[in-house]
C-alpha cells in the first residue's frame, strides 16, 4: 500500500482504494499491460482500470460513449442509461483535464453461452491528453442471472460468509482515489 492506504497498481505507477475482498486476476490469468482487473470473491461483479489512447478526435463530452461503444461493440441490448460530467475538483488525480461517468445497460453471455444476463456497467472516463492517455475504470455489477447461466449454478469457493456485494459507492471510491505516483509510466 502507499502512504495514502491505496493499493499500488501498474507496478505501482497508480494507486488506489479497492472495493473490499478485491481479487487481482492476475494472479488467476494473464492480463493485458494496461489492465487491472480485480472481481468480487463471490459475485460476477469486477471492476477494471485500464489505460487507453488519447481520443483526441473525440470531444470530452462525448468520449465516455465513445469507449462505451467500443466495449460494447455491436451487442444487442446494449443502452446508455446516463452520462454526466465528474468534477475533477473531487478526484485525487490530479492533472485531469476532464471526468465523465457513464451508466450503461447490457445483455451479456458468458463464455459464449446462449443465456444472456443483465449487467449494469458504471464507467468513469479521465482524460489526461498530456500523457496521451484516457484512463477508463469499470465496475460490471449483474442486476440479473439467466438461470440457465453458468453464473447461477456456479459454485463459489468460500469457507466462510461472503463478503457483501460491491455497490456504486465502493466504484465511487476507487475512482475518488485514484493517484498517479510515476508519470514515468506513460513514456
Amino acid at each position: 500500500m502507499d502512504s495514502s492506504g491505496g493499493q499500488p497498481l501498474f507496478g505501482g505507477a497508480f494507486s488506489a482504494h479497492l472495493p473490499p475482498a478485491s481479487v487481482d486476476v492476475s494472479e488467476l490469468r494473464q492480463v493485458p499491460d494496461n489492465q487491472e482487473v480485480f472481481v468480487h470473491p463471490s459475485t460476477d461483479q469486477s471492476v477494471i482500470v485500464e489505460l487507453l489512447e488519447y481520443q483526441a478526435g473525440v470531444p470530452d463530452d462525448s468520449a465516455a460513449r465513445h469507449h462505451f461503444e467500443d466495449l460494447a461493440g455491436s451487442a444487442a441490448g446494449s443502452e446508455v442509461l446516463s452520462q454526466e460530467p465528474l468534477a475533477p475538483q473531487l478526484l485525487a488525480l490530479t492533472g485531469c483535464r476532464s471526468a465523465w461517468c457513464l451508466t450503461a445497460r447490457q445483455l451479456v453471455a458468458k463464455f459464449n453461452e446462449e443465456a444472456q444476463n443483465e449487467v449494469r456497467l458504471h464507467l468513469a472516463l479521465l482524460r489526461l491528453p498530456q500523457h496521451h492517455t484516457d484512463l477508463l475504470l469499470s465496475f460490471n455489477h449483474p442486476t440479473h442471472i439467466h438461470p440457465l447461466s453458468s453464473s447461477a449454478t456456479a459454485p463459489h469457493a468460500s469457507s466462510g460468509p461472503s463478503p457483501a456485494p460491491w455497490t456504486v459507492d465502493d466504484f465511487t471510491t476507487l475512482v475518488c482515489s485514484l493517484r498517479l505516483l510515476d508519470p514515468s509510466i506513460f513514456g
